[in-house]
């Protein structure tokens, strides 16, 4: 079981981020911002109607997975789950590399920054590896941490004091130690496969979490940056990429989230939470669009970091922990049909949320 102090400190750093961040970019210092018509309440229709599209493609999407056991076919042992879960590492990969990172450069490098020092040095960059280098470490230590506390109260007391006594109580010779061995051995082997599986659910559950965070970050930005948007023309378009966005990054969240066997209790408000996050981020741009200004130094300071951040969080996570954990898995590997699907539906994931980048 996850830690309960964890879990609370986790919720708290997703609600801290859904709460502050709007006062972190209200602009105090503008640059010439580009001109154009706009339509507030011609927007705000739009807007209004993200909300609802993008909640429900995001709860249809993190849902599809969740649903193993009432439709056997998406279940984590079969193989539509694994094309399901490379279709969504590409959508994950993709958002990452083409969607979110591009914008953190497009912030920290911004003519409406000081050259001294952000045009100086690449920090969009900088600050992408620094957070793929802390996720892998969170990753690590995370996963070490659960897996021995799981095992310092899992393992029995027992079995070294069951063993002495039985060896005591021979009285057969030889074939009675025989027996003995091989119900120890048959045993131990038992307990080991449970150690296995145990420790592998444990790294499913902090993959999920730490996926899930990287994924609320740049949810939260995209969500006030179309809420704040004045134009239809812009938010038209934007509307329709981030419902096919939500829906298929929901998917890959929700294989993994599948996978760590959490209670039901916890699922919920999982699903609930990434459903919720780029609605909130809208209704929140929507309220603040009077005063934000996205052009403030400030504003793009901390929209490019977090970015960044994001792009980093969600590259690692891709790579790492959906991509390389499935693909070289014994079921993908063992199956060379099976091999080359993933592979094809990895590429048509990548290749759709890339041609989504021509709006969003």
């Amino acid at each position: 079981m996850i830690d309960p102090s964890c879990r609370r400190s986790y919720r708290l750093l997703l609600l801290c981020a859904l709460v502050l961040l709007p006062s972190l970019v209200l602009g105090d210092c503008t640059c010439d911002a580009a001109g154009g018509q706009r339509n507030k309440r011609e927007a705000l229709k739009y807007k209004v109607g993200a909300i609802v599209a993008i909640l429900l493609a995001g709860a249809a999407g993190v849902c599809i997975p969740l649903l193993g056991k009432v439709v056997p076919a998406v279940s984590p042992d079969k193989d539509v789950f694994f094309l399901v879960k490379a279709f969504a590492a590409g959508v994950i990969l993709s958002t990452g590399l083409i969607h979110v990172l591009p914008d953190a450069f497009d912030h920290l490098t911004s003519p409406c920054l000081d050259q001294n020092p952000w045009g100086k040095f690449p920090f969009a960059g900088f600050v992408a590896m620094l957070s793929a280098i802390g996720t892998l470490m969170v990753d690590t230590y995370a996963t070490s941490y659960y897996t021995r506390s799981h095992f310092s109260k899992a393992r029995p007391a027992g079995d070294g004091d069951e063993e002495n006594a039985a060896a005591g109580e021979d009285h057969d010779g030889h074939l009675h130690m025989h027996t003995h061995a091989t119900h120890g051995h048959a045993h131990g082997s038992a307990y080991q496969d449970q150690e296995l599986g145990s420790s592998d659910l444990l790294r499913h559950r902090v993959v999920s979490q730490v996926l899930e965070l990287g994924i609320v970050v740049h949810s939260v930005i995209i969500g006030i940056s179309l809420g704040t948007s004045g134009s239809a023309k812009t938010v038209k378009p934007l509307m329709a990429a981030l419902t096919f966005h939500q829906f298929f990054e929901g998917m890959g969240l929700g294989g993994c989230i599948t996978q760590a066997k959490f209670k039901a209790r916890a699922t919920v408000i999982m699903a609930l939470f990434f459903s919720l996050t780029t609605p909130a981020g809208i209704a929140i741009g929507i309220g603040i669009s009077d005063t934000y200004d996205e052009s403030s130094p400030r504003a793009l300071i901390v929209e490019g970091v977090l970015n960044a951040a994001s792009a980093g969080i969600l590259v690692y996570m891709a790579l790492v922990d959906l991509l390389a954990a499935d693909f070289m898995s014994a079921k993908v590997q063992g199956d060379g049909r099976l091999q080359l699907l993933c592979n094809c539906f990895l590429l048509l994931g990548a290749g759709l949320m890339s041609f989504l980048a021509k709006w969003a």
